[in-house]
């Protein structure tokens, strides 16, 4: 039995939990709280390296031994005890937990179920892997709502592969997630270093303890996240890997610098429409991304490195957007633009990208000003598949754009143009900088066409093509809005969102008297 079995296994028990009334965006959530005790259980059978974490009466034999009401009740109190643990790893991990099960007999059968799960097989492949393939699991149904925190894999994979991140570097995330990003850091160093035996004792520690920290805004994503890298081995301090926070508010003003920053920052603007509560940020906006891209280059050390994900309204939003660009390009060498493709993100209207770039410049890592020259952009977007469940984003789309990459992390390796094409018909070319600047400053940089007739079977579903349409219309809105403000206009907006407000209100509860 392999991993990908395992996980259709316990997804197979969110049955269990439906029937117990738990609605279906908590289904993850509850079936964590008991495997993370199951899988502690295993971690420690057969591996010397790996002590238990939870302490006596909260393991999996203390559970398994009980039946009927006496288990429910005692799981509900063992969830309270470990929220206040002394440890305060496994008290972050369990603060606030409890269960919405309500019949004893479900949970003897979720127990049962686990029990019978051929955890040899699954400790061989890695528990932390198995659990991380849960979690995908889990945004891959839309219905649940979790893909938000959930970055493709392969996606992942590529972007560390182009980075590669090396022992003794500090690795932050400040928007983690499940912490998705850290692990797959982790995962990378250990794969060049044999799992760290070829590090020292203090070096070890440092990967185990400081190397990689992550922020995360949501509670119970930070709990899956803690779970998630206790899982793969990764301790961090005593808050975690993951600490509860907002990287847009003071805990991401007191982050130190740091050597890489890998991320995949919320869609979306600040809630009430106001900016950061951070006053260190030079360019203040209600543009969460915005304000996540001056928290990553101004978070990196000079000559650190940065990958993000970011969506195309960044690299064509007027006024702050083309200050922050200025900024970016100004103080790190923004070598490298990824154009992803759409229909890998949950948000199937939303088009993103990838931006590379180091603090400084490779000869100059201290220099503030002029740092970017030239920069390449890779269009992975124009005449690619429509990608969801029917085709899966997999690593070979990547391939080709690993390979013009280059090998060197920070974007120096020699590159050429003419990649599957060639000048114009290429997907990846270089802009200098003044090239970008006759543009505005505007790094939405297209050229390739889609082909002028497509397969049927490759067009996007309908309610894709509708997301696409309304994710386009909410952009050319939001830069109307800024235009506006610029020539003064601030109160003829306000009273134009008020309007729209008022007409999408209507029209709401006329649907509703309709039902």
């Amino acid at each position: 039995m392999n991993n990908s079995d395992i996980v259709q296994k316990l997804w197979s028990l969110c049955d269990v939990l439906r029937d117990d009334g738990i609605n279906y965006s908590d289904y993850v959530t509850e079936l964590v709280l008991l495997l993370f005790i199951k899988m502690e259980f295993e971690q420690v059978q057969n591996n010397d390296d790996f002590g238990h974490k939870l302490p006596q009466g909260a393991r999996w034999t203390d559970l398994a031994n009980k039946s009927g009401l006496n288990l429910l009740n005692y799981y509900r109190q063992l969830l309270l005890d470990l929220g206040k643990n002394t440890d305060p790893l496994i008290a972050a991990i369990y603060a606030d937990a409890q269960t919405r099960l309500k019949e004893p007999r479900h949970l003897e059968q979720l127990i049962k179920s686990l029990d019978g799960i051929d955890w040899f097989s699954a400790r061989k492949d890695g528990l932390g892997d198995l659990y991380e393939g849960l979690l995908e699991k889990n945004a891959n149904e839309t219905r649940s709502g979790a893909g938000q925190y959930f970055t493709p894999r392969p996606l992942i994979d590529s972007i560390i592969r182009c980075l590669k991140p090396q022992p003794g570097e500090t690795i932050q995330d400040p928007a983690a997630g499940t912490a998705g990003f850290l692990i797959a850091a982790d995962a990378y160093i250990k794969s060049k270093t044999d799992d760290y035996y070829d590090l020292d004792a203090k070096a070890k520690a440092f990967q185990r303890n400081r190397a990689f920290v992550g922020v995360e805004l949501v509670p119970g994503t930070r709990r899956l996240a803690l779970m998630n890298t206790l899982l793969h081995g990764m301790e961090g301090d005593d808050e975690g890997v993951v600490h509860l926070g907002n990287s847009l508010g003071q805990i991401g003003a007191n982050l130190p610098q740091v050597d890489v920053i890998l991320s995949n920052p919320p869609f979306g603007t600040a809630k009430g429409g106001g900016g950061p509560t951070r006053d260190d940020l030079t360019y203040k906006t209600g543009n969460k991304q915005l304000a996540f891209l001056q928290h990553i280059y101004r978070g990196l050390k000079p000559g650190g490195r940065a990958a993000v994900v970011l969506p195309d309204n960044v690299l064509f939003e007027a006024g702050v957007g083309t200050e922050v660009r200025r900024d970016l390009m100004d103080k790190c060498n923004l070598h490298t633009i990824l154009r992803l493709p759409t229909g890998i993100f949950y948000a199937q209207g939303v088009k993103t990208n990838v931006l590379f770039f180091q603090k400084g410049t490779p000869a100059n890592p201290r220099q503030t000003q002029g740092c970017t020259q030239r920069v390449w952009v890779y269009d992975l977007r124009s005449n690619m598949p429509s990608f969801g469940k029917r085709t899966p984003f997999d690593a070979h789309y990547l391939e080709p754009f690993e390979t013009a990459y280059g090998e060197d992390a920070n974007g120096g390796s020699d590159r050429a143009e003419n990649v599957e094409g060639i000048g114009e018909t290429s997907r990846f070319r270089v802009f200098t900088r003044e090239q970008v600047r006759e543009r505005g400053d505007f790094l939405d940089i297209t050229w390739l066409k889609d082909a002028d007739s497509l397969d049927p079977a490759d067009l996007p579903a309908p309610e894709v093509l509708a997301s696409e349409a309304m994710a386009e219309l909410t952009e050319a809105l939001h830069e109307l809005e800024e235009l506006m403000k610029a020539l003064g206009a601030g109160d003829e907006v306000a009273a134009q969102k008020q309007l729209m407000a008022d007409m999408m209100g209507l029209v709401v509860a006329q649907e509703c008297g309709d039902e």
